[in-house]
């Protein structure tokens, strides 16, 4: 026990530190090491060995620049724990940490958090974390005197760094292929991913605030829609981690859709693709004028957007949110947010189901006197707990996963969970249509789009936000649809059959932007009609 807790010199404590670092928390690392150099040959093993290396080298020269008295064990253990819990999300949920993924996480709303908290998770920071850090407070740390160990100390770097030059040296040409190739690799390599994510995170977010950059200050109406006709209303249905290849609409062998598949024309759209892979990204790069190529989260939040847009030119627009937040897309629209609301008919430990956002909505509808532009922003499908998603008459594929660590349930039962969400997103949807049906004083349409899909399982990947270039198509590949009230289509001079020869096209939440103006008839120099979905098809 003595020989345990023996006193260290820092240069010796800051090496323990990093071997266990690379050994032990970056297991999730070496995982994606391993298959992408299967099969292991002769030169494999030796490109493990070299990385090995390279990672513990460079680990031990960032260490070596905390340890220091009174600052250096408080910071070891701040690292220990933080670092146990982000290795326990990277290997649970196959995730790779990134900026957008820091985002994510903050952006998270407390039932979220509820559900990711577990008792498996608390084990893994206790033993991971826990048990070094309690072995770092029992073991006395030496340091010399002050010139004797600042000059320990910078031999030791150059120590550390002489390694990293001689494994440069001995792989430079396929360490620089590997990362060249495969850039998810520095998302994976811990403690470094998290803390390079989340300096980029807060710099962004404790910029000093741009001003309001207004766009489509043009913006009018278009004298498009018949004198004397009902108000039109657009529901937009922000969806939540649904995947295309799970509606049976698409071709899916689940009878996933059974009531949107009897609603006469609604429009499906197979080939529709997400801007990002989590919230925070896509749903302010869908009501963003610019595309997923030039759009930037930080940026959007100080421009304006579609619902500015359509404000301006007259219409009603407004927000109803059963999710984590409209992500600032709403800052300067009426919005409800109903997802912490305690209605015992739709809610209960903290949680709602979709169904309240259509609470009010027929009385709503009613009331209207003047075109509207209605979003509500579904929970829909948002995991790990998918059985929490949807009331107990929508579990028709069972058994069903039940519980928030995935790992522990086979990829069958998450399935089914997944797919329960879907039956019930498929039910509400055709709530919002049998609604608009319902309100003779408007001619309604629905548009519906998720904001990214999920990963359930495939190559031990979980949930979303995966950076987008790496990120599988079950995390982008979305579903869509649409539907227009007989009073639209006449009004507008759209046809069924128009609309669903243009279904087959791609589209993306690209297209989102200047589809909605063009159907809520908003003239703007802003306005690509190439991207209106629904031009071609529009008479007037």
């Amino acid at each position: 026990m003595k020989l345990l807790f023996r006193p260290l010199r820092p240069e010796w404590l800051s090496l323990c530190i990093a071997l266990l670092f690379t050994a032990l928390f970056n297991v999730p690392f070496w995982q994606r090491m391993l298959t992408i150099l299967s099969p292991i040959d002769a030169h494999g093993v030796k490109m493990l060995g070299l990385a090995f290396l390279l990672v513990t080298a460079f680990l031990n020269l960032l260490l070596l620049l905390l340890i220091w008295p009174k600052i250096g064990k408080p910071l070891l253990a701040f690292l220990l724990l933080t670092t146990a819990g982000v290795t326990y999300f990277m290997s649970q949920y196959g995730v790779l940490i990134d900026m957008n993924m820091v985002r994510n996480a903050m952006q998270t709303d407390g039932a979220e958090v509820r559900d990711l908290l577990t008792l498996k998770m608390a084990l893994t920071v206790l033993l991971l974390g826990g048990v070094p850090t309690w072995w770092l407070f029992r073991t006395p740390l030496q340091f010399r005197k002050p010139l004797a160990e600042i000059g320990v100390r910078v031999l030791a770097l150059a120590l550390s760094a002489g390694v990293l030059v001689a494994v440069a040296l001995v792989g430079y040409q396929d360490f620089a292929s590997l990362f060249r190739n495969h850039r998810e690799l520095r998302f994976a390599l811990t403690p470094t991913n998290y803390l390079q994510a989340t300096t980029s995170y807060v710099e962004r977010l404790t910029a000093k605030p741009k001003v309001l950059q207004r766009i489509g200050e043009d913006a009018r109406r278009n004298n498009g829609w018949p004198q004397g006709s009902k108000p039109r209303v657009l529901v937009l249905v922000v969806g939540e981690t649904a995947r295309a290849d799970h509606f049976s609409l698409n071709g899916y062998a689940r009878p996933t859709n059974p009531q949107l598949a009897k609603i006469p024309g609604l429009i499906n759209y197979p080939d529709a693709w997400s801007c990002g892979t989590e919230t925070a990204i896509s749903v302010p790069c869908m009501f963003s004028s610019l595309p997923r190529s030039k759009f930037d989260a930080e940026e959007a939040k100080s421009r304006e957007n579609l619902l500015d847009v359509l404000a301006r030119a007259g219409i009603k627009v407004s927000w109803r949110d059963n999710n984590s937040g409209c992500k600032e897309v709403c800052n300067r629209t009426p919005s409800e947010m109903v997802f912490g609301d305690k209605n015992p008919a739709f809610c209960s430990d903290g949680e709602c189901f979709d169904d309240i956002l259509l609470d009010g909505l027929p009385e709503r509808l009613k009331a209207l006197r003047q075109d509207a532009v209605i979003v509500l922003h579904q929970k829909g499908s948002h995991g790990p707990a998918y059985y929490k998603r949807y009331p107990p008459q929508f579990e028709r594929f069972t058994p069903v996963c039940r519980t928030s660590e995935l790992q522990k349930c086979s990829r069958e039962d998450i399935i089914n969970g997944f797919d329960n969400t879907i039956l019930y997103t498929d039910a509400f949807l055709a709530r919002v249509i049998s609604t608009l049906q319902a309100a003779p004083e408007v001619a309604g349409s629905m548009l519906y789009l998720s904001d990214h899909g999920e990963s359930l399982g495939e190559n031990n990947l979980y949930l979303h936000a995966a950076p987008y270039l790496i990120a599988p198509d079950a995390q982008k590949h979305i579903p869509m649809l649409a539907w227009f009230s007989p009073q639209w289509q006449q009004a507008s001079g759209m046809t069924q059959s128009c609309l669903q020869a243009s279904s087959k096209k791609a589209y993306s939440q690209d297209n989102i932007f200047h589809s909605t103006l063009g159907l809520m008839g908003v003239q703007t120099a802003l306005y690509e009609p190439p991207l209106d979905m629904f031009a071609a098809c529009r008479q007037r």
